[in-house]
Protein backbone atom coordinates (compact mmCIF):
# COMPACT_ATOMS: atom_id res chain seq x y z
CA UNK A 1 0.00 0.00 0.00
CA UNK A 2 0.84 3.58 -0.25
CA UNK A 3 3.31 4.44 2.35
CA UNK A 4 3.10 7.99 4.38
CA UNK A 5 6.20 9.25 6.27
CA UNK A 6 6.14 12.28 8.22
CA UNK A 7 9.68 13.42 8.52
CA UNK A 8 11.44 15.70 6.50
CA UNK A 9 14.96 17.35 5.87
CA UNK A 10 15.24 21.08 4.78
CA UNK A 11 15.23 20.45 1.16
CA UNK A 12 15.27 16.96 0.82
CA UNK A 13 11.15 16.94 1.34
CA UNK A 14 10.04 17.93 -2.03
CA UNK A 15 11.37 15.53 -3.13
CA UNK A 16 11.13 12.64 -1.20
CA UNK A 17 7.03 13.44 -0.87
CA UNK A 18 7.09 13.07 -4.50
CA UNK A 19 8.19 9.87 -4.44
CA UNK A 20 4.89 7.49 -4.75
CA UNK A 21 4.37 3.78 -4.78
CA UNK A 22 7.53 3.16 -3.09
CA UNK A 23 6.93 5.87 -0.06
CA UNK A 24 5.15 9.29 -0.49
CA UNK A 25 7.19 11.30 2.06
CA UNK A 26 5.31 14.31 3.05
CA UNK A 27 6.04 16.96 5.73
CA UNK A 28 4.50 17.78 8.87
CA UNK A 29 4.78 21.41 8.83
CA UNK A 30 2.08 24.04 8.71
CA UNK A 31 2.41 27.70 8.89
CA UNK A 32 -0.05 28.67 11.88
CA UNK A 33 -1.97 30.92 9.67
CA UNK A 34 -4.66 30.24 7.53
CA UNK A 35 -3.27 29.97 4.25
CA UNK A 36 -7.01 29.79 1.64
CA UNK A 37 -7.91 33.48 4.07
CA UNK A 38 -3.98 34.52 3.39
CA UNK A 39 -3.42 33.45 -0.54
CA UNK A 40 -6.75 35.39 -1.25
CA UNK A 41 -5.82 38.69 0.61
CA UNK A 42 -2.42 39.22 -1.29
CA UNK A 43 -3.47 39.39 -4.62
CA UNK A 44 -3.98 43.60 -4.95
CA UNK A 45 -5.57 43.06 -8.39
CA UNK A 46 -5.57 41.26 -11.98
CA UNK A 47 -2.70 41.08 -13.83
CA UNK A 48 -2.31 39.02 -17.39
CA UNK A 49 1.42 38.13 -16.03
CA UNK A 50 1.35 34.40 -14.99
CA UNK A 51 4.74 33.09 -14.87
CA UNK A 52 8.80 34.39 -14.00
CA UNK A 53 11.06 32.99 -15.45
CA UNK A 54 14.24 34.77 -13.52
CA UNK A 55 17.76 33.46 -15.05
CA UNK A 56 20.40 34.08 -11.80
CA UNK A 57 23.58 34.02 -12.92
CA UNK A 58 25.31 32.75 -9.92
CA UNK A 59 29.12 34.07 -9.31
CA UNK A 60 28.29 37.99 -10.10
CA UNK A 61 28.55 38.82 -13.65
CA UNK A 62 30.67 42.04 -14.91
CA UNK A 63 28.32 45.20 -15.58
CA UNK A 64 31.17 47.05 -17.10
CA UNK A 65 31.94 43.80 -19.65
CA UNK A 66 27.84 43.19 -20.57
CA UNK A 67 25.35 45.52 -20.72
CA UNK A 68 27.32 49.43 -19.15
CA UNK A 69 30.77 49.07 -20.67
CA UNK A 70 32.60 52.26 -20.57
CA UNK A 71 34.77 52.51 -23.47
CA UNK A 72 36.03 56.09 -22.51
CA UNK A 73 36.73 55.07 -19.15
CA UNK A 74 41.29 53.84 -18.65
CA UNK A 75 42.11 50.75 -20.37
CA UNK A 76 42.63 48.90 -16.64
CA UNK A 77 38.80 49.88 -16.37
CA UNK A 78 37.40 49.40 -19.74
CA UNK A 79 38.87 46.03 -20.94
CA UNK A 80 39.16 45.06 -24.30
CA UNK A 81 35.17 44.82 -24.99
CA UNK A 82 33.33 47.39 -27.36
CA UNK A 83 29.77 48.25 -27.27
CA UNK A 84 27.43 47.63 -30.10
CA UNK A 85 24.35 49.57 -31.57
CA UNK A 86 21.63 48.29 -30.59
CA UNK A 87 17.37 48.54 -31.69
CA UNK A 88 17.01 50.89 -29.25
CA UNK A 89 18.88 54.58 -30.35
CA UNK A 90 21.39 54.93 -27.97
CA UNK A 91 21.34 52.39 -25.78
CA UNK A 92 24.21 50.28 -26.60
CA UNK A 93 25.30 46.94 -25.02
CA UNK A 94 28.68 44.57 -25.13
CA UNK A 95 29.58 43.48 -29.08
CA UNK A 96 29.28 39.93 -27.81
CA UNK A 97 25.34 39.68 -27.27
CA UNK A 98 25.14 41.12 -31.12
CA UNK A 99 21.46 38.81 -30.96
CA UNK A 100 20.50 40.84 -27.92
CA UNK A 101 21.26 44.20 -29.15
CA UNK A 102 18.85 43.13 -31.80
CA UNK A 103 15.98 42.90 -29.39
CA UNK A 104 16.88 46.12 -27.26
CA UNK A 105 12.83 46.83 -27.84
CA UNK A 106 12.04 44.43 -25.85
CA UNK A 107 13.60 44.47 -22.89
CA UNK A 108 15.11 46.78 -20.18
CA UNK A 109 18.18 47.56 -18.53
CA UNK A 110 18.78 48.89 -15.08
CA UNK A 111 22.32 49.99 -14.39
CA UNK A 112 21.93 51.42 -10.97
CA UNK A 113 21.27 47.99 -8.74
CA UNK A 114 23.77 48.33 -5.53
CA UNK A 115 24.13 47.04 -2.28
CA UNK A 116 26.87 47.41 0.35
CA UNK A 117 28.01 43.72 0.65
CA UNK A 118 30.83 42.16 -1.50
CA UNK A 119 30.45 38.60 -0.98
CA UNK A 120 28.75 36.08 -2.55
CA UNK A 121 27.07 34.03 0.59
CA UNK A 122 25.25 36.50 2.28
CA UNK A 123 24.65 38.01 -1.29
CA UNK A 124 23.07 35.22 -2.74
CA UNK A 125 20.81 35.53 -0.13
CA UNK A 126 19.75 38.65 0.20
CA UNK A 127 19.41 38.68 -3.89
CA UNK A 128 17.17 35.59 -3.57
CA UNK A 129 14.82 36.37 -0.46
CA UNK A 130 15.40 40.09 0.22
CA UNK A 131 16.30 39.57 3.53
CA UNK A 132 20.46 39.96 5.22
CA UNK A 133 22.03 37.07 7.05
CA UNK A 134 22.32 37.30 10.45
CA UNK A 135 25.41 38.82 10.71
CA UNK A 136 26.12 39.96 7.28
CA UNK A 137 30.04 40.73 7.82
CA UNK A 138 30.36 37.70 8.72
CA UNK A 139 28.57 34.75 7.45
CA UNK A 140 30.53 34.22 4.32
CA UNK A 141 30.78 30.61 4.50
CA UNK A 142 28.57 27.75 2.75
CA UNK A 143 25.56 26.96 5.63
CA UNK A 144 23.09 24.77 4.69
CA UNK A 145 19.68 25.88 4.51
CA UNK A 146 17.44 26.34 7.30
CA UNK A 147 13.50 25.87 8.07
CA UNK A 148 13.91 29.52 9.83
CA UNK A 149 15.90 30.83 6.54
CA UNK A 150 13.13 33.51 4.59
CA UNK A 151 11.96 32.26 1.31
CA UNK A 152 13.34 32.58 -2.29
CA UNK A 153 10.98 34.77 -4.28
CA UNK A 154 10.44 32.01 -5.96
CA UNK A 155 8.56 30.41 -3.03
CA UNK A 156 6.42 33.57 -2.41
CA UNK A 157 5.20 33.50 -5.62
CA UNK A 158 3.99 29.79 -5.59
CA UNK A 159 2.58 29.82 -2.10
CA UNK A 160 0.16 33.00 -3.59
CA UNK A 161 -0.14 32.79 -7.34
CA UNK A 162 -2.21 29.57 -7.94
CA UNK A 163 -0.55 26.68 -10.22
CA UNK A 164 -2.54 24.82 -12.47
CA UNK A 165 -3.32 21.15 -10.58
CA UNK A 166 -0.62 19.03 -11.78
CA UNK A 167 2.43 21.22 -11.38
CA UNK A 168 4.15 23.18 -8.72
CA UNK A 169 4.50 26.91 -7.50
CA UNK A 170 8.26 27.03 -7.77
CA UNK A 171 10.99 25.00 -10.10
CA UNK A 172 14.39 25.30 -9.51
CA UNK A 173 16.68 24.59 -12.35
CA UNK A 174 18.66 23.26 -10.75
CA UNK A 175 18.05 23.94 -6.99
CA UNK A 176 20.97 26.80 -5.88
CA UNK A 177 23.97 25.07 -4.74
CA UNK A 178 27.78 25.67 -4.47
CA UNK A 179 29.04 26.34 -8.04
CA UNK A 180 30.29 23.41 -9.55
CA UNK A 181 34.18 24.13 -10.19
CA UNK A 182 34.80 24.72 -6.17
CA UNK A 183 37.53 22.62 -5.34
CA UNK A 184 37.63 19.50 -3.07
CA UNK A 185 34.50 18.15 -0.71
CA UNK A 186 32.23 20.82 -2.09
CA UNK A 187 33.06 19.64 -5.82
CA UNK A 188 31.75 16.47 -5.14
CA UNK A 189 28.76 16.84 -3.10
CA UNK A 190 27.27 20.26 -4.41
CA UNK A 191 26.45 21.00 -1.07
CA UNK A 192 22.60 23.39 -1.11
CA UNK A 193 23.14 27.34 -0.08
CA UNK A 194 20.58 29.08 2.20
CA UNK A 195 18.27 31.18 0.13
CA UNK A 196 16.81 29.02 -2.74
CA UNK A 197 13.85 27.24 -0.33
CA UNK A 198 10.80 28.19 1.02
CA UNK A 199 12.76 28.15 4.65
CA UNK A 200 9.61 29.11 7.28
CA UNK A 201 6.97 29.36 4.44
CA UNK A 202 7.62 25.08 4.98
CA UNK A 203 8.65 22.41 2.71
CA UNK A 204 4.92 22.66 0.76
CA UNK A 205 6.57 25.49 -0.98
CA UNK A 206 10.02 24.59 -1.64
CA UNK A 207 11.21 24.06 -5.39
CA UNK A 208 10.75 21.47 -7.29
CA UNK A 209 14.82 20.45 -8.27
CA UNK A 210 15.48 19.80 -12.13
CA UNK A 211 19.23 18.21 -11.17
CA UNK A 212 19.49 16.45 -14.41
CA UNK A 213 19.96 17.42 -17.42
CA UNK A 214 16.27 19.00 -18.75
CA UNK A 215 14.25 17.58 -20.64
CA UNK A 216 15.35 14.01 -20.01
CA UNK A 217 13.91 11.05 -17.97
CA UNK A 218 16.34 11.66 -15.25
CA UNK A 219 16.00 15.57 -15.04
CA UNK A 220 13.74 14.88 -12.05
CA UNK A 221 14.06 11.20 -10.80
CA UNK A 222 11.21 11.76 -8.26
CA UNK A 223 8.26 12.19 -11.38
CA UNK A 224 9.81 8.82 -12.53
CA UNK A 225 7.68 6.10 -12.31
CA UNK A 226 8.80 3.14 -9.59
CA UNK A 227 9.77 -0.22 -10.92
CA UNK A 228 7.40 -2.82 -10.90
CA UNK A 229 4.63 -0.42 -10.14
CA UNK A 230 1.65 -0.21 -13.09
CA UNK A 231 -0.57 2.76 -13.13
CA UNK A 232 -3.42 0.58 -12.39
CA UNK A 233 -1.63 -0.86 -9.05
CA UNK A 234 -0.57 2.93 -8.02
CA UNK A 235 -4.16 3.49 -8.38
CA UNK A 236 -5.69 1.17 -6.05
CA UNK A 237 -2.74 1.94 -3.60
CA UNK A 238 -4.42 5.23 -3.72
CA UNK A 239 -7.81 4.02 -3.37
CA UNK A 240 -7.23 1.62 -0.46
CA UNK A 241 -5.63 5.57 0.80
CA UNK A 242 -8.30 7.09 0.72
CA UNK A 243 -10.48 4.88 1.72
CA UNK A 244 -7.92 4.91 5.27
CA UNK A 245 -8.21 8.34 5.53
CA UNK A 246 -11.72 8.74 5.54
CA UNK A 247 -12.02 7.23 9.07
CA UNK A 248 -8.83 9.80 9.80
CA UNK A 249 -9.00 12.76 12.41
CA UNK A 250 -9.85 15.85 10.33
CA UNK A 251 -8.69 19.43 10.72
CA UNK A 252 -6.20 22.09 9.72
CA UNK A 253 -3.06 19.54 10.36
CA UNK A 254 -4.26 16.59 8.43
CA UNK A 255 -6.16 18.46 5.56
CA UNK A 256 -3.09 20.01 4.99
CA UNK A 257 -1.34 16.52 5.16
CA UNK A 258 -3.76 15.31 2.37
CA UNK A 259 -3.82 18.45 0.63
CA UNK A 260 0.71 18.32 -0.07
CA UNK A 261 0.19 14.38 -0.98
CA UNK A 262 -2.79 14.80 -3.25
CA UNK A 263 -0.71 17.26 -5.16
CA UNK A 264 2.30 14.46 -4.98
CA UNK A 265 0.11 12.36 -6.62
CA UNK A 266 -1.13 15.08 -8.99
CA UNK A 267 2.60 16.42 -10.10
CA UNK A 268 3.50 12.56 -10.73
CA UNK A 269 0.32 11.68 -12.93
CA UNK A 270 -2.00 8.85 -13.52
CA UNK A 271 0.45 5.90 -13.65
CA UNK A 272 3.37 8.04 -13.25
CA UNK A 273 6.69 9.15 -15.70
CA UNK A 274 7.16 12.95 -15.95
CA UNK A 275 4.66 15.28 -16.85
CA UNK A 276 4.62 16.80 -20.67
CA UNK A 277 5.75 20.14 -19.38
CA UNK A 278 8.99 18.54 -17.94
CA UNK A 279 9.70 16.89 -20.93
CA UNK A 280 11.37 18.61 -24.49
CA UNK A 281 9.79 15.67 -26.41
CA UNK A 282 7.53 17.62 -29.62
CA UNK A 283 10.52 20.96 -29.76
CA UNK A 284 11.50 21.09 -33.34
CA UNK A 285 15.50 20.35 -34.15
CA UNK A 286 15.55 24.39 -35.13
CA UNK A 287 13.95 25.35 -31.89
CA UNK A 288 16.47 23.60 -29.93
CA UNK A 289 19.44 24.73 -31.41
CA UNK A 290 18.36 27.94 -31.51
CA UNK A 291 18.22 27.86 -27.79
CA UNK A 292 21.58 25.68 -27.84
CA UNK A 293 22.33 22.26 -26.77
CA UNK A 294 23.77 23.14 -23.76
CA UNK A 295 22.91 23.06 -20.61
CA UNK A 296 21.78 26.66 -20.04
CA UNK A 297 19.79 26.26 -23.32
CA UNK A 298 17.58 22.99 -22.60
CA UNK A 299 17.32 24.88 -19.67
CA UNK A 300 15.26 27.89 -20.81
CA UNK A 301 13.48 26.08 -23.07
CA UNK A 302 12.09 23.98 -20.39
CA UNK A 303 11.74 27.19 -18.39
CA UNK A 304 9.08 28.22 -21.35
CA UNK A 305 7.77 25.04 -21.21
CA UNK A 306 7.05 25.66 -17.99
CA UNK A 307 5.62 29.58 -18.22
CA UNK A 308 3.48 28.37 -21.02
CA UNK A 309 2.11 25.47 -18.84
CA UNK A 310 1.40 28.27 -16.19
CA UNK A 311 3.94 27.52 -13.36
CA UNK A 312 4.64 30.98 -11.02
CA UNK A 313 7.98 30.89 -11.00
CA UNK A 314 11.53 29.20 -12.25
CA UNK A 315 14.33 30.01 -11.24
CA UNK A 316 17.42 29.12 -13.87
CA UNK A 317 20.49 28.94 -11.31
CA UNK A 318 23.14 29.14 -13.89
CA UNK A 319 26.54 27.96 -12.12
CA UNK A 320 28.11 25.28 -14.69
CA UNK A 321 30.80 26.25 -16.72
CA UNK A 322 34.34 25.53 -17.63
CA UNK A 323 36.90 28.12 -17.62
CA UNK A 324 35.71 29.55 -14.82
CA UNK A 325 33.92 29.37 -11.25
CA UNK A 326 30.49 29.82 -13.03
CA UNK A 327 30.49 33.74 -13.38
CA UNK A 328 33.07 33.84 -10.36
CA UNK A 329 35.83 35.58 -12.85
CA UNK A 330 38.42 36.36 -10.79
CA UNK A 331 40.93 35.63 -13.37
CA UNK A 332 40.94 34.70 -17.49
CA UNK A 333 37.33 37.22 -17.15
CA UNK A 334 37.35 38.41 -20.62
CA UNK A 335 38.63 34.70 -21.99
CA UNK A 336 35.43 32.89 -20.31
CA UNK A 337 33.03 35.91 -21.35
CA UNK A 338 33.90 36.01 -24.66
CA UNK A 339 34.36 32.14 -25.15
CA UNK A 340 31.54 30.55 -22.90
CA UNK A 341 29.51 32.69 -21.54
CA UNK A 342 28.42 35.80 -23.04
CA UNK A 343 27.60 33.55 -26.36
CA UNK A 344 25.65 31.04 -24.21
CA UNK A 345 23.54 34.03 -22.69
CA UNK A 346 23.29 35.67 -26.23
CA UNK A 347 21.51 32.93 -28.05
CA UNK A 348 19.51 31.50 -25.31
CA UNK A 349 18.20 34.36 -23.83
CA UNK A 350 17.65 36.28 -27.20
CA UNK A 351 15.57 32.72 -28.16
CA UNK A 352 13.62 32.60 -24.71
CA UNK A 353 12.59 36.06 -25.62
CA UNK A 354 12.10 35.62 -28.96
CA UNK A 355 9.72 32.11 -28.32
CA UNK A 356 7.83 33.77 -25.81
CA UNK A 357 6.99 36.29 -27.98
CA UNK A 358 6.31 34.16 -31.40
CA UNK A 359 4.00 31.91 -28.58
CA UNK A 360 2.04 35.40 -27.05
CA UNK A 361 3.45 34.67 -24.36
CA UNK A 362 6.05 37.53 -23.68
CA UNK A 363 3.47 39.61 -21.77
CA UNK A 364 2.48 37.20 -19.57
CA UNK A 365 6.08 36.04 -19.11
CA UNK A 366 8.41 38.44 -16.75
CA UNK A 367 11.67 37.20 -17.72
CA UNK A 368 14.06 38.91 -15.05
CA UNK A 369 17.99 38.40 -15.18
CA UNK A 370 20.80 39.06 -12.58
CA UNK A 371 23.51 37.75 -9.96
CA UNK A 372 24.53 38.27 -6.48
CA UNK A 373 26.15 41.23 -7.47
CA UNK A 374 28.15 43.34 -9.70
CA UNK A 375 32.28 42.69 -10.46
CA UNK A 376 35.16 45.49 -9.70
CA UNK A 377 35.72 48.28 -12.24
CA UNK A 378 39.57 47.55 -11.59
CA UNK A 379 40.93 44.42 -13.79
CA UNK A 380 43.47 42.79 -11.20
CA UNK A 381 46.47 41.03 -12.56
CA UNK A 382 45.37 37.77 -13.11
CA UNK A 383 42.91 39.75 -16.10
CA UNK A 384 39.85 38.96 -13.98
CA UNK A 385 37.27 41.09 -11.60
CA UNK A 386 36.61 40.45 -8.32
CA UNK A 387 33.17 41.06 -6.13
CA UNK A 388 31.34 44.37 -5.92
CA UNK A 389 27.99 44.50 -4.71
CA UNK A 390 27.99 48.52 -5.13
CA UNK A 391 26.96 48.13 -8.89
CA UNK A 392 25.53 45.59 -11.04
CA UNK A 393 23.14 45.72 -14.03
CA UNK A 394 19.85 43.98 -14.14
CA UNK A 395 18.18 42.61 -16.72
CA UNK A 396 13.56 42.58 -17.35
CA UNK A 397 11.67 41.57 -20.50
CA UNK A 398 8.13 40.92 -20.98
CA UNK A 399 5.77 41.00 -18.13
CA UNK A 400 4.19 44.43 -18.71
CA UNK A 401 7.91 46.03 -18.00
CA UNK A 402 8.13 49.39 -20.21
CA UNK A 403 10.76 47.85 -22.56
CA UNK A 404 13.57 49.89 -24.75
CA UNK A 405 14.93 51.82 -22.18
CA UNK A 406 18.04 52.02 -19.47
CA UNK A 407 16.92 52.66 -15.54
CA UNK A 408 19.53 54.36 -13.92
CA UNK A 409 22.83 55.52 -14.50
CA UNK A 410 26.31 54.29 -13.22
CA UNK A 411 29.44 56.56 -12.71
CA UNK A 412 32.14 57.29 -15.37
CA UNK A 413 34.18 53.88 -14.18
CA UNK A 414 30.69 51.68 -13.39
CA UNK A 415 31.63 51.49 -9.84
CA UNK A 416 28.55 53.25 -7.99
CA UNK A 417 25.08 54.48 -8.68
CA UNK A 418 25.32 58.08 -10.01
CA UNK A 419 21.38 58.56 -10.54
CA UNK A 420 18.34 56.38 -9.64
CA UNK A 421 20.56 53.85 -6.57
CA UNK A 422 18.19 50.94 -6.94
CA UNK A 423 18.51 48.11 -3.95
CA UNK A 424 18.24 44.52 -4.40
CA UNK A 425 14.95 44.38 -2.69
CA UNK A 426 13.16 46.94 -5.05
CA UNK A 427 13.71 44.49 -7.62
CA UNK A 428 11.69 42.02 -5.91
CA UNK A 429 8.97 44.44 -5.36
CA UNK A 430 8.90 45.37 -9.28
CA UNK A 431 8.11 41.48 -9.49
CA UNK A 432 5.76 41.02 -7.16
CA UNK A 433 3.54 44.25 -8.04
CA UNK A 434 4.11 42.59 -11.65
CA UNK A 435 2.61 39.66 -10.66
CA UNK A 436 -0.42 41.22 -8.85
CA UNK A 437 1.35 40.92 -5.47
CA UNK A 438 1.13 43.26 -2.99
CA UNK A 439 5.15 44.06 -1.11
CA UNK A 440 3.61 44.84 1.86
CA UNK A 441 1.13 41.70 2.63
CA UNK A 442 2.35 39.70 5.30
CA UNK A 443 3.84 36.08 5.78
CA UNK A 444 4.29 34.90 9.09
CA UNK A 445 6.62 32.59 10.41
CA UNK A 446 6.05 29.57 12.49
CA UNK A 447 5.89 31.64 15.63
CA UNK A 448 3.31 33.43 14.46
CA UNK A 449 5.72 36.48 13.49
CA UNK A 450 4.57 38.87 11.00
CA UNK A 451 6.89 40.18 8.07
CA UNK A 452 6.32 41.76 4.60
CA UNK A 453 6.85 39.59 1.55
CA UNK A 454 9.26 42.65 0.70
CA UNK A 455 10.88 45.51 1.94
CA UNK A 456 11.27 47.62 -1.23
CA UNK A 457 9.18 49.58 -3.50
CA UNK A 458 8.84 48.64 -7.33
CA UNK A 459 10.81 50.55 -9.78
CA UNK A 460 8.55 53.40 -11.28
CA UNK A 461 9.85 53.52 -14.26
CA UNK A 462 9.63 49.89 -15.23
CA UNK A 463 5.79 49.50 -14.32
Amino acid sequence: MLTLHTGFTPFGARREFLRVGGGLAVSAFLSPVGHAAEKSASVTRPVGVKSCILIYLLGGPPQLDTFDLKPDAPAEIAGPFRPISTSIQGIRICEHCPKLARLAHKYAIVRSVSHNNHNHTPMIYYTLTGRPVERPGEDNDVRPPQRGDFPHIGAVLGRFREAPRGLPGYVAVPELAVRSSIAGEFKRSRPLLRGGGAGFLGPKFDPLAVNGVPGTPDAVPALSPLAGVSAERQDQRAALLSVLESRAPTGPRADGYRELRDHAVALTGTGGGVGPAFTLDGEPARLRDRYGRDRFGRSLLLARRLAEAGVPMIAVHFNEMTVCDGWDTHSKNFEALKGELLPIVDRGVSALIEDLDDRGLLDSTLVLMMGEFGRTPKINANAGRDHWGSCQSVFFAGGGVKAGQVVGVSDKIGAYPKADPIDPVDVHATVYHLMGLNPEHLIYDPLGRPFPICTGRPIPALV
